[in-house]
Order: structure tokens, then C-alpha cells, then sequence
């Protein structure tokens, strides 16, 4: 299907005047913002909401938002993984109630019995027996990555083109058209040059990977089990497992990050797909919007840590930080982990999903759109294209602004958020069949917009 570039922009425009209406009071407190806030917004990310500002909430419960202009929304971008769990789930708010009225404490230096209960649980999901704690998983790559280079001597790491882990500067690096390492494109003031520090190739791409392993100069590989940020692209038979190889026959060593593919089940693709990552990153989810980040460790990586003679591992060696492993992070995290993202949430989750991808199916094929959408367990993503990709090159590719923008924006304005960045869809415990049906009914609405031209740009 070819887009008519000229209707979309008209469809757009519609749109636009239409969160103009209904969003006043959104826009009369972002204007107040700009006098105050870099970019008008308390995260520049945040500018990235469709319609020219973003919308403010006023409250949100379960999946429900409502926004300072009365209008309600079902959440499918669920903080781009960070409220998972829902928004504010019951148990998550009594831990964090208990923490700071009645065990008073929300930082200190010193360790709660929480800890133990959420190492304990992580290794019970993923498989590897010890874990530290962060703030971000940003900072569980980052000091994941410190200590991969100390225990091995090496001085590279390898990753993925267009892969995500956070703002880890040695991560934001993709590949050219030759093959060759560069910056990516918009990286804000590096200290060096990526591809001083990083090797990079495309992601299903083994031969490449063995490739710039075969030195031996690589003390990691840092990947997601299937890239997300960039769209889905799920590892093709083999890759996984060749990757494993590879990095054991050069003495790599391999840290799956599961922030975002957590929602492949309770132990995310690790536990799902039989991994055997020797370290384990993940954030966001797992202590339901309240910030936490955490790396696990193989007993045979966690002994060369120990064994490091000259790492200061309690001060200022560059692994740590003063409010990581804090009490308030940690009850939340106990709460989330053992009432609310449990292992029968997670079934229902999948369901859901497995119904909101089967429904966007149903729409593109029955309007003969050749579009496609990609599942990882809980999370679906629509990509432009008849089959999904295979590289986070060939995603990057499909990427289009003004289809995207006029999508999520014909959405919003019916009462239904996906992710800004990307077109991802993610299901929480607290979201229902008609939340998923609903998001059908809309998009059905808005491809109809796109391909007959008798259709009315403004039906809700």
C-alpha cells in the first residue's frame, strides 16, 4: 500500500486541531513549564508526546490516566516498561506506605531484610544466585560493563546496531553501510568516540559476530534477548545459542539486559528461552514505577570479582552509588516482584496480548495493509513492513515520522496511548479484554481514515 502522503498530512492536521480543543489546560501548563523546565518538560524525552506538548496527567490507577483537561486514557505505553505493574498497584503503594510511615528510612547506609527477599527472587527467575542493586538499569549496564573489562583485562565490548540500554555512552553506536562502527546519529557529547570502546554489528548476524570476537579483545557482549527500543526483532533459530558459543569459545563474557524483555514471562527470555547469560541487567518493572535497577552475577563471575586485588568495589571505583540499594526501592520491589508481576500475572498478561496482536492482524489484513506485528510475551509492536525485520538496521528503516505521528496522535485523541518512541503496545495485570478491544476498534478507525478516502478523519 502506497500512503497518500497529501491525505495523510490532511488527516493529521484534523487531528492536531482536535487535541487543541480538548487539551487547554494541558497547553496552558506547559507554556508555564518552558519558563522553568529545559525543553518545557521535566525529562527532554517527554517532549516526544504527539500534538505539539504533551498531555499532563492528573491521576492515574491500573491503566487509566486522566489528564488535567478531564480526558481518560487506556495506557498500552506503561512508562515504556517502567509501570508494568499497573499505575500505583495496591501492594506496591502499602510497601512503600509501610516504609515511610511506619519503618521510617527511605535512605540508608545500611541493608533491610527486603534486600535479600528481591536477590533471592531474582534468582529464582533468572537463574543466577547473586544480585546488586542501582537506581537505573542504565547504571546496572554501566557497572556491568566495569566490571565485565575488570575481570577479563580486555579493553572492547560488543553490541548490537541500534540496540538499547539506557544512556550507557559505549552502547550508542551503530553500524554503516561498509560494516564499520560510527556514533549514532544524535549522541549528545561523548566523552570519546564510541567505536573507540565498542564493536558493532547487526543483531541475527553470527558470522559477524564471531567475527570481532575472534581476537579475543572483547571482554563482553552486552544484547537485549530480542531488540526492542528500536521495534522487535526476535533472535532467528540459533542466534541465541551461537552466541552463547561464541562467546565461550573466546572467553567472552555474555550479559543479557531484560528490562524491556521481561515481558516474556516472570524470568523474561532468560528463564523463557533456556539462556545461560553470565550476568543479568534489568530496571524499570520490577519495583513498579519506583526507580530501581539491578544486576545478577554467575557464582563463576561473581569469584573473579571477589578476586580483584587493586578494584575498590565499597568506595569510589566507579560501581556504585549512594542511593542505590535503598530501602524504599527495595520494599517496592518485594511488593511488585511477589503480589503483583507474579508468574500467574504474567499468564494472563501473555493472553492479552496474544488477543491485541491477533486483532491489529485481523485489521491490517482484512483493509490489505502489508503491515505486521511482532509479540514478545506481554509486548507487541506494529511494524511497517509485510514481515518483521531481523536487524535493528532493517527496523530503523521502516521508521516513518508522519505515519507514526498521525497513528498516535488519532489514537490519543480516542482515549489510547502507546509508546511515543516507537510503536510498541505492552499489557499489565491490570489491564482487561476491552482495553485490548478497544485499541482495536480505534485502529481499525484510523486505517480506515488512511485507505478510503469516504472516511471521516474525526469519528470517535
Amino acid at each position: 500500500m502506497t500512503i497518500d502522503r497529501a491525505r495523510l498530512a490532511a488527516l493529521h492536521a484534523a487531528e492536531l486541531e482536535t487535541f487543541a480543543r480538548t487539551h487547554p489546560r494541558s497547553r496552558e501548563r506547559f507554556e508555564r513549564a518552558r519558563g522553568s523546565l529545559v525543553g518545557g518538560v521535566p525529562m527532554t524525552w517527554m517532549a516526544k508526546w504527539v500534538g505539539g506538548h504533551p498531555v499532563y496527567a492528573a491521576s492515574a490507577r491500573g491503566v487509566r490516566i486522566v489528564d488535567v483537561d478531564g480526558n481518560e486514557y487506556v495506557d498500552f505505553a506503561l512508562g515504556d516498561t517502567g509501570a508494568m505493574a499497573g499505575h500505583s498497584p495496591a501492594p506496591t503503594i502499602a510497601a512503600i506506605e509501610r516504609r515511610t510511615r511506619q519503618d521510617g528510612g527511605i535512605t540508608l547506609m545500611l541493608p533491610t531484610d527486603d534486600a535479600a527477599w528481591v536477590g533471592e527472587e531474582l534468582a529464582r527467575r533468572f537463574g543466577l544466585p547473586l544480585w546488586s542493586f542501582a537506581l537505573t538499569a542504565t547504571d546496572a549496564n554501566r557497572w556491568a560493563l566495569r566490571l565485565c573489562r575488570a575481570i577479563t583485562g580486555r579493553p572492547y565490548v560488543l553490541v548490537f546496531s541500534h540496540c538499547y540500554h539506557g544512556s550507557v555512552d559505549e552502547t550508542l553506536v551503530t553500524v554503516d553501510a561498509s560494516g564499520a562502527a560510527r556514533m549514532r546519529e544524535g549522541n549528545v557529547g561523548p566523552a570519546v568516540d564510541p567505536a573507540t570502546t565498542t564493536r558493532v554489528c547487526e543483531f541475527n548476524d553470527l558470522a559477524a559476530v564471531e567475527r570481532l570476537l575472534a581476537d579475543e579483545q572483547v571482554a563482553c557482549v552486552l544484547t537485549e534477548p530480542a531488540l526492542t527500543n528500536i521495534g522487535i526483532v526476535l533472535p532467528e533459530d540459533g542466534f541465541l545459542a551461537g552466541l552463547r558459543e561464541a562467546c565461550d569459545r573466546t572467553g567472552t563474557l555474555l550479559i543479557c539486559d531484560e528490562t524491556h524483555t521481561i515481558s516474556a514471562g516472570p524470568g523474561g527470555c532468560t528463564r523463557a528461552w533456556d539462556l545461560r547469560p553470565d550476568l543479568v541487567t534489568i530496571g524499570k518493572a520490577i519495583a513498579g514505577g519506583v526507580p530501581i535497577g539491578a544486576y545478577g552475577v554467575s557464582a563463576e563471575v561473581a569469584a573473579r570479582i571477589e578476586a580483584l586485588e587493586d578494584a575498590d568495589l565499597v568506595d569510589v571505583g566507579g560501581v556504585g552509588g549512594t542511593l542505590a540499594g535503598n530501602p524504599l526501592s527495595l520494599a517496592a520491589a518485594r511488593a511488585t516482584l511477589g503480589e503483583v508481576l507474579t508468574d500467574a500475572a504474567f499468564e494472563q498478561m501473555i493472553e492479552l496480548c496474544d488477543a491485541f496482536a491477533a486483532g491489529v492482524r485481523e485489521v491490517v489484513a482484512s483493509r490489505g495493509v502489508p503491515w505486521s506485528i511482532v509479540q514478545l510475551g506481554a509486548r507487541a509492536e506494529l511494524a511497517f513492513a509485510p514481515e518483521p525485520p531481523r536487524s535493528g538496521g532493517a527496523s530503523a528503516a521502516l521508521h516513518d515520522t508522519e505515519l507514526e505521528d498521525f497513528l498516535h496522535l488519532f489514537m490519543l485523541n480516542r482515549g489510547v496511548l502507546i509508546t511515543p518512541f516507537h510503536n510498541m503496545a505492552l499489557m499489565s495485570p491490570a489491564t482487561t479484554r476491552a482495553d485490548v478491544e478497544r485499541h482495536t476498534e480505534v485502529f481499525a478507525e484510523a486505517l480506515d481514515a488512511l485507505v478510503s478516502p469516504n472516511a471521516s478523519a474525526m469519528s470517535s
